[in-house]
């Protein structure tokens, strides 16, 4: 009996070590802008209006479900072989539905967890981040307020280990372009200086410190406030961040698609450590959209572009305005 038992358990030892431990040895970390994610409760500390069953555009628990079931699938899409490790969102309405989306098939087998933070932003949205539990250890999370003269959304500063690595992560959403590019520019560049003291800061006290930014900057990767003011600079240069988005936009690549051009709005920037360091570091050194046929529009001259759920008033009952984008990590 007992050189039963030892054979069993040596057997369950050499299938253990045959299987790949993915809390371990790598992890995907997907940014997402999921188009004004509003439950539809009218709140009203906040201007929610817009989104609630008797408004001008509708918005029901019906469509809400949908929206949470697509944008769940998207999720769960990115990575065939598992769960993303961490999802950084934005364009959330509060804590409840980040919750509620993380309850929704299939993210609800990840049993994720929630950060959040109320901004003070003026449409009354949020950034916020996921994360599985058990491949990620929460140990500190803040608000980075920014101040370009108005109200907007705060920076998500979490730090938590990922793995055996301990890991500053930063979900961010800048001042949007309206009132156009040249004259909005101001308020971007004060996002980002608010990020980069906050970053130089942490690196000032560990040259090693692994950093990661994600996030709809509402600028592309050499606008002033990215390349200028964060400073992040192309993967195969000699930096202290780096922008994994360069190199597909590029290409002509993007995230957003805007009067009949691709925008790489939503930007991965990380830290030489991250890049490659020891512990782990991003595969490929290089960022990604996740971009599928289901996820798309095709206008009638061949154009596509995400399918949104919304055009003004008009409900389309598409997914998101934005593709999402998202990066690998290994173990060295």
């Amino acid at each position: 009996m007992k050189s039963k038992l030892i054979l069993l358990a040596l057997v369950v030892l050499v299938l253990s070590a045959c299987q790949p431990n993915p809390l371990t040895k790598r992890a995907t970390l997907v940014f997402y802008n999921v188009e004004n994610l509003f439950d539809t409760i009218n709140d009203p500390a906040i201007n929610d209006e817009e989104f609630l069953p008797d408004a001008e555009k509708k918005w029901n628990s019906e469509r809400y479900t949908k929206k949470l079931e697509d944008l769940s699938r998207v999720l769960g899409a990115v990575n065939p072989e598992e769960l993303p490790e961490i999802i950084g969102l934005c364009e959330v309405e509060n804590r409840q539905v980040v919750e509620d989306l993380a309850a929704t098939a299939p993210l609800a087998e990840g049993k994720y967890q929630a950060v959040h933070i109320d901004s003070p932003d003026k449409r009354g949205i949020d950034v916020a981040l996921l994360f599985r539990k058990g491949a990620f250890k929460l140990i500190h999370h803040e608000a980075l307020p920014v101040d370009p003269g108005f109200e907007t959304r705060d920076i998500l500063h979490v730090y938590g280990k990922l793995g055996k690595d301990k890991i500053h992560l930063f979900v961010n959403h800048w001042p949007s372009r309206w009132g156009g590019l040249k004259k909005s520019q101001p308020n971007r560049l004060v996002a980002a200086q608010t990020l980069k003291t906050k970053v130089d800061e942490l690196l000032t006290a560990d040259p090693q410190a692994k950093i990661i930014i994600m996030g709809d900057m509402n600028d592309e990767p050499d606008n002033k406030s990215l390349a200028e003011v964060l400073n992040a600079r192309a993967p195969n240069t000699q930096a202290e961040l780096y922008n994994l988005m360069i190199p597909l936009d590029e290409q002509q690549k993007g995230s957003y698609f805007y009067r009949g051009n691709w925008n790489m709005l939503d930007n991965l920037v990380v830290s030489a450590s991250v890049l490659r360091g020891k512990g782990f570091v991003v595969t490929d050194q290089l960022g990604q959209v996740f971009q599928q046929e289901w996820m798309e529009y095709r206008n009638k001259n061949g154009q596509v572009s995400p399918n949104r759920t919304y055009g003004g008033p008009n409900y389309y009952g598409g997914i998101s305005d934005h593709f999402p984008v998202y990066l690998q990590l290994n173990w060295q």
